[in-house]
């Protein structure tokens, strides 16, 4: 039998990659199908082997981190993801296990769709839009409140003269096909990149800078849920809390229906799954809730997820086409990637040509020649797959494919190392593509944010050799741009104001941007407020980094190999020589570890502290702030109008601190709550 070990934790490093590919970047690999059946694997292997559980695995937590590019909000209650279900037999298993707690059947379902967009929260207080959030890891999201105000379909403020004190709801914002369509249609009249699909559509929409922009991609939004109510109406059951919402403005999906028992809930199943395509936004399937609000809070949670509701997911639709040809893609790592050209073929409510392959053992694993007749899978996913060949329909003319032995973007080695499932380009960065996919990365969202610098820019430079490595991003003059076509003085202004600009970014984000192996966004901000500078990370003993909390042996090793790479060392430098900044300035009159091993839980509003200045005082310090209130909890830190986090730290006689005691604490650290 295989190592469980090794796989447990070769699973946990896929799932942690691709959940921020598709929470953070909005740019995933894998199919959903293909994310679930990974994640399935690990639930099981967890089970069946409970001494290796962890806590940080990611099947005890919710989503990936929250992007850089917003402000931080944290949620008053934590948005769960839900568990899934992909036959009607799991259903019935579900329901039998409410039945089981419960000691009876529900009173009842309430069945929606699920649309597939982007879920968020949007927080009303005294009827008026204050706030919305996307969903981040469930407890912290990315404030969008700007955003969100120019989506038509949302409520500036409620209807009725009984409005809440302040309430929280959840929702789904997603784009209409029509306007998809259209958008498509601008995208390539102006030469752009094609977005791939709906929800990806409006995941960028959400999170554009300029809500101008927002405002023209044409988005909807779907509430499904109250988070949190201070001061509304008692709601009986989920279905009358819907019926309150609609009465008050807000856009409930009218498809949403109570039903009475299982076989009313199976019954909604097979009627949405098929008119899916009859409605005018994307479906993937139903979610299935117990309407009782009493019956819901008996059952009450699991780490992860409501036990009370479950999403039935609609089976991946399929088609079949001819597979062209395989060719490969050369990413920032190095990484050789086979992907399958295919006659086009329209599956899943979109036209697909190309398909991942993930690497050459999937190729073979699956026997796929060239001329095969292949099944290609895609139900809103936004990668489609190849599942597999139809054999039977062969004629003998078909080709295998091997893995080229030369990279076709730079004709070095194309190596594959021991016990590695990925085959790499031994170029390097004389490698164009992996330069290209590296400098895009680097200028990206979550790295150095240079407004301007995308694909088509990169292919630019890179093409007429303006910049061989990041770091002649930042020696870029005017004149080298200006003649080229589309490029006059005020694009070329608005580049160099924007590379400008990236100079001066936090040390958090340099290194997000450098693309160093296991390093992302969370890592990134911890190993800046540790070190503080460039030169001190990459000269820290393993002995050092292995000390910080949330850093584990895997991360350690890959800063020491990138740092000790004299390639690395020399490209820091010439940062510097471009006048890039390597380092973040010292907190003035902090003590880094008063707060070492203190865990804070922040609630309502402070009135010397935003949530993002309160969050940064205590990091700073060398404490943690969590979303959720524990045992564990050092102290809850309660402002103007807290939530119920006040609430649950009396139940568990957690020490609750008013703005006063908070600014103690950040001064004298967790002592002085033993004299209070």
């Amino acid at each position: 039998m295989a190592d469980p070990t090794a796989r447990i934790e070769e699973l946990r490093r896929l799932l942690r990659y691709h959940s921020y590919r598709y929470h953070v970047l909005d740019d995933p690999e894998i199919s959903d199908a293909g994310y679930d059946a990974l994640f399935r694997e690990l639930e099981g292997l967890e089970s069946a082997h409970p001494d290796l559980a962890s806590p940080d695995s990611p099947t005890q937590r919710v989503g990936a981190p929250p992007s850089d590019l917003f402000a931080e909000v944290a949620h008053r209650e934590r948005m769960f993801s839900l568990d899934n279900a992909e036959t009607p037999e799991q259903v019935a298993a579900w329901a039998g296990r409410l039945q089981r707690q419960l000691g009876r059947q529900p009173a009842g379902f309430a069945c929606e769709l699920k649309v597939d967009g982007l879920a968020v929260s949007l927080t009303y207080r005294g009827g008026r839009l204050t706030g919305a959030a996307t969903r981040g890891d469930g407890v912290t999201g990315e404030d969008v409140t700007a955003n969100l105000r120019t989506v038509l379909g949302v409520p500036l403020v409620l209807l009725g003269d009984d409005p809440p004190a302040v309430m929280e709801v959840r929702g789904e914002v997603y784009m209409p096909l029509a306007a998809f369509d259209a958008l498509n249609e601008t995208q390539a009249e102006m030469g752009e990149r094609l977005f791939v699909n709906p929800r990806n559509a409006a995941a960028g929409a959400v999170r554009q800078k300029d809500p101008a922009v927002t405002a023209t991609r044409r988005l909807a939004m779907w509430v499904y849920q109250v988070g949190y109510l201070e001061g509304g109406p008692a709601f009986r059951s989920h279905t009358d809390s819907l019926r309150w919402l609609r009465d008050h403005g807000l856009p409930v999906n009218p498809a949403s229906e109570h039903v009475d028992d299982l076989d009313g809930v199976l019954h909604y199943v097979a009627s949405a799954e098929h008119a899916r395509h009859d409605l005018g936004y994307q479906t993937d399937g139903v979610v299935i809730k117990v309407d009782p609000l009493a019956d819901q809070s008996e059952l009450g949670f699991t780490s992860k997820s409501p036990r009370w509701a479950i999403a039935y997911k609609f089976p991946p639709e399929e088609q079949t086409t001819r597979l062209i040809g395989i060719e490969v893609n050369v990413g920032r790592t190095g990484a050789v990637t086979p992907f399958a050209v295919l006659e086009p073929v329209f599956v899943g409510g979109a036209t697909v040509t190309n398909a991942t392959l993930h690497n050459q053992d999937e190729v073979a694993r699956k026997d796929l020649r060239i001329g095969d007749t292949v099944i290609v899978r895609r139900a809103g996913d936004v990668i489609p797959e190849v599942v597999g060949p139809v054999a039977s329909l062969r004629t003998g003319a078909e080709q295998t494919w091997k893995m080229p032995r030369k990279c076709p973007f730079c004709g070095n080695p194309i190596t594959r190392a021991e016990g590695e499932a990925v085959a790499r380009c031994t170029g390097g960065f004389d490698c164009p593509s992996r330069l290209r996919e590296y400098l895009a990365h680097f200028a990206g969202r979550g790295g150095m944010d240079i407004e301007g610098l995308g694909y088509k820019t990169i292919h630019l430079l890179l093409s007429e050799g303006l910049v061989t490595d990041p770091s002649g991003i930042f020696r870029l003059r005017p004149e080298d741009l200006l003649g080229f076509e589309g490029w006059g003085e005020v694009s070329v202004g608005n580049l160099m104001t924007a590379i400008d600009a990236a100079r001066d970014r936090p040390l958090g984000r340099l290194l997000t941007a450098l693309g160093i192996p296991l390093v992302g966004g969370t890592v990134a901000r911890t190993l800046a407020r540790r070190f503080l500078s460039m030169e001190r990370i990459m000269d820290a003993a393993e002995e050092d980094l292995g000390a910080i909390d949330g850093i584990g042996p895997e991360i350690v090793a890959s800063i020491r190999s990138w740092a000790s790479d004299p390639g690395n060392r020399a490209l820091i430098g010439r940062l510097a020589q471009a006048g890039v900044r390597l380092g973040d300035p010292q907190p003035e009159g902090v003590d880094r570890s008063v707060l070492a091993g203190v865990t804070v839980v922040i609630t309502g509003t402070l009135d010397g502290f935003t949530r993002e200045g309160a969050r940064s005082a205590v990091e700073d310090r060398g404490g943690k702030v969590a979303g959720s209130v524990s045992r564990k909890t050092t102290a809850v830190v309660v402002g103007e109008s807290p939530g119920s986090k006040a609430v649950r730290a009396q139940e568990l006689g957690v020490p609750i601190l008013d703005e006063a005691a908070f600014s103690r604490l950040l001064a004298e650290g967790a002592g002085f709550l033993e004299q209070a």
